[in-house]
């Protein structure tokens, strides 16, 4: 074990985090504290604030089970200041047990951990065979291909309510909605998404305009989307989470299948999850999958699309894609060629994360760079900037 993780906290440090757990079980908001309390009023003010290694532990969302965290999660966002976790699995309990796992872990949040910055959760709550919370308050939610068969105003009422059920759980991210564009004669061979009929429809259009009316509504519901797989993973056979080598051979840089993400950042998207494939056609160098492409990621998304805000990884820790590729070269390679936040599926596998991104920022001012511009956008999504 690494010797931080032998270290105990401060007994004044365990009774902050004891205060902020009981406000938050008086109804008080999830152990946020207010910028201007601490010194900081800005994003930027907040990111001098903080030492690296709370820096480096805000670059991790990390998978949380949805009936309650185990340790090991519990472990990492005490020791290895992690500031984001997603709720996976399923849970039947309902809005009200939801929360309390919710509360278990935003009790972790104080001056060490964090710097007292509020910890955001999501989930995969897409509906259809995507469904992680259920139970008591919460929808039962068709699958994207029923939905693509309401109207867009329907669609995002229905949303709406659906992140609101996610708010008053305590979910602030929606991993959703799934933006991929897949034709109907493939959807039957397309593992990720036509298989479970997570499109929207059949053609870009459809799925821009219904795609983005789900958007619409969770945003209405307080409640942040994550637009997914950028650029599509429409065209593919395999399911990177449990394939390796999976390609596309067909999708271009300027390709019209990125119509729907285009849409949603133009309408306001603030979070973008990267797919884990590789694009043949738009980065073709050996081992430059999506996440590890400063093309997909750089070129695509920064400069041809502008977008500012987090660019998220599919899972980097479970996924037989990124078998080839250690724990810690995953995450430094994401951070290098341009990602802001790495999805871990595993709690075992952050710590080996954490410490190989922190030890690269230590050594190259380069990498420290990026590290410091990944953390001010993480930052500045968090508090709506």
């Amino acid at each position: 074990m690494r010797k931080h993780l032998n270290i105990r906290r401060s007994k004044s440090v365990a009774m902050l985090a004891a205060i902020l757990a009981a406000a938050t079980l008086m109804g008080a908001a999830p152990a946020t504290v207010e910028p201007s309390s601490l010194g900081w009023t800005t994003p930027a003010q907040h990111l001098a604030h903080m030492t690296l290694q709370q820096r480096v532990g805000q670059l991790f969302m990390v998978a949380a089970a949805a009936t309650g965290a185990g340790q090991a999660t519990m472990n990492v966002l005490h020791w290895d200041h992690v500031g984001n976790v997603y709720l996976s699995g399923r849970s039947y309990a309902g809005i009200s047990a939801t929360a309390a796992v919710v509360r278990q872990m935003t009790s972790t949040v104080s001056a060490a951990t964090t710097d007292n910055e509020y910890l955001s959760v999501g989930t995969d709550q897409e509906g259809g065979y995507v469904q992680v919370l259920n139970g008591p308050g919460f929808s039962v939610i068709p699958t994207a291909l029923a939905q693509g068969g309401l109207s867009a105003a329907t669609l995002a009422a229905d949303a709406k309510n659906w992140g609101n059920q996610l708010r008053w759980a305590g979910v602030k991210v929606g991993l959703a909605p799934v933006l991929d564009t897949v034709t109907q004669a493939f959807a039957p061979y397309n593992a990720p998404i036509g298989y479970y009929e997570r499109e929207y429809g059949y053609t870009p259009q459809t799925v821009s305009a219904k795609g983005n009316a789900f958007l619409a509504g969770i945003k209405a519901g307080y409640v942040m989307p994550t637009v997914k797989h950028f650029p599509g993973l429409g065209r593919v056979t395999g399911n990177t989470d449990v394939t390796a080598n999976v390609h596309d051979t067909q999708t271009t840089i300027n390709d019209p299948n990125l119509l729907p993400f285009q849409t949603a950042i133009n309408n306001g998207a603030r979070w973008v999850m990267v797919s884990s494939a590789y694009y043949d056609l738009i980065d073709s160098r050996p081992g430059k999958i999506a996440p590890f492409s400063t093309v997909v990621m750089g070129t695509m998304l920064r400069q041809n699309a502008r977008f500012t805000g987090i660019i998220l990884s599919d899972d980097l820790c479970s996924a037989a894609q990124l078998s080839p590729w250690s724990w810690a070269v995953r995450a430094e390679n994401f951070v290098n060629a341009g990602g802001t936040m790495v999805l871990c599926a595993n709690p075992n596998a952050v710590p080996y994360m954490y410490a190989g991104v922190l030890k690269l920022a230590q050594e190259r001012p380069d990498f420290l760079a990026k590290v410091n511009a990944a953390v001010l956008t993480i930052l500045t999504v968090k508090h709506g900037q």
